[in-house]
């Protein structure tokens, strides 16, 4: 890590733990050229007000008063470059989105890993640390002189990104890390091997493709117009590994002639931002959908099914006596049960169907362009599916009772569940393990 770039660096640092402020604050003091600190977002705002030579916010999310990202919104009103990094043990996946929504540059996760935690800081300040340099030797692309190419190339390597240096058409320059990520000597190498960076830029259908630049005048202007969320790549290494980066443009001579482009890898970010997103929306034990997923899922395909009339049927379910698996045999077995109705489910239904552990031992099918008779051979045949499993490990047979509807003129998400509903403890009422038809 390149710790030079910090220590002319004004740090103001919000946490509302005493024992972490002080520690961290009195930690990172010694890198540093100063630290402020505050007790919440609110007398982080005051202070940041009060002292315009802070160039470094270093924040936890969660705190009183004014919790970090709402203290990092305001002070984007007043300044919307200064470096943000968030400390937080924050489980929200909502939280990357405002993040985002700030600007903020880097995070790191609680507890504190102080070598993580200055590795953030450095990625944060570092696109502003490679302008004012470049600024402070007045280095004009178009009057290279060698000495000025000498610490030109000495701040770029410093660089812990890719940075490439470039006029609107062709690329002039690039770092150190730039040429070892793709294992060439030099630009004129890299230039031979590819016909621009563009065509290092791997298709994904999540992420940006070099397909949009097609009718561009010039890509990086394109680029420009994209929101900083939306400039994201996938990049393969020389291993063979995908990596994903943000790219960040800076027209370090403000002239609109040159341009600093830096790659920050984020893969490891996005994984975890993929993670969150999943563990929000999928049921822990089964992988299915949970009861939240299910019903945006559930909004969404009776709005769709009022305007097209393609038919819309729901399945609802539960196990028989599944209390029995547990009060006999342990909730370890009980839990294999549930995975295993998930298995089966999974086998047993189509593509665009949606499956969800509504709760305990219940289970619902969402089935677009399917009717009453069509939804009934579905659960009949899951029901069938589950009545034939048989696994050493599980004691006893497993059965299930099934409610089916269609959704009417006049149905909304809690009139369907009803019918449903209604419809299974039918199927109880008359002997368990059987669909019955509302």
């Amino acid at each position: 890590m390149n710790k030079e770039i910090l220590k002319d660096i004004n740090v103001l640092y919000v946490e509302d733990e005493d024992d972490v402020r002080e520690f961290t604050s009195k930690t990172i003091s010694t890198i540093v050229n100063s630290v402020e600190t505050a007790r919440n977002g609110k007398e982080g705002l005051e202070k940041f007000q009060d002292n315009r030579e802070i160039n470094l916010i270093l924040t936890d999310i969660n705190m009183p008063k004014m919790g970090g990202l709402e203290m990092c919104a305001e002070i984007r009103k007043i300044d919307d470059e200064v470096p943000i990094v968030i400390t937080s043990a924050h489980s929200d996946p909502d939280f990357l989105k405002k993040a985002i929504d700030v600007k903020v540059s880097a995070y790191a996760m609680k507890p504190i890993d102080l070598y993580h935690l200055i590795e953030s800081m450095i990625k944060a300040v570092e696109p502003i640390f490679l302008r004012k340099k470049l600024e402070y030797i007045n280095l004009t692309l178009e009057n290279k002189v060698e000495e000025a190419v000498k610490q030109t190339k000495s701040i770029l390597d410093a660089q812990d990104n890719m940075v490439i240096l470039t006029d609107l058409e062709n690329p002039i320059d690039a770092n150190k890390k730039f040429f070892e990520y793709f294992q060439v000597n030099d630009l004129e190498e890299f230039l031979v091997k590819h016909n621009s960076i563009l065509d290092v830029f791997k298709r994904d259908n999540n992420l940006l493709n070099k397909d949009i630049f097609e009718n561009s005048e010039n890509w990086i202007s394109k680029l420009s117009e994209l929101n900083e969320i939306d400039r994201t790549v996938k990049i393969e290494n020389k291993d063979g590994e995908d990596r994903i980066f943000t790219i960040n443009i800076d027209d370090y001579e403000q002239k609109g002639e040159h341009y600093v482009i830096s790659f920050t890898d984020i893969t490891e970010l996005k994984e975890k931002s993929n993670l969150l997103e999943y563990q929000a929306n999928h049921d822990q034990l089964t992988g299915l959908f949970n009861r939240q997923k299910f019903n945006e899922i559930f909004k969404k395909e009776i709005k769709r099914e009022k305007r097209y009339n393609n038919n819309l049927s729901l399945i609802i379910f539960d196990i028989d006596n599944f209390k029995n698996f547990n009060d006999d045999f342990g909730h370890n077995v009980g839990d294999e049960v549930l995975k295993i109705i998930s298995k089966v489910l999974l086998e047993n239904i189509r593509e665009h169907d949606s499956v969800a552990r509504w709760g305990g031992e219940e289970f619902l099918v969402l089935l677009p362009q399917t009717d009453e008779l069509g939804a009934k051979n579905v659960a009949e045949k899951i029901r069938k599916a589950i009545e034939s499993y048989k696994r050493d490990d599980i004691p006893r047979q497993i059965t299930a009772s099934f409610g089916v509807t269609r959704f009417k003129e006049d149905d909304n998400e809690t009139s369907v569940l009803k019918k449903a509903d209604d419809a299974l403890y039918k199927a109880k009422k008359e002997g368990k393990n059987r669909v019955e038809v509302f």
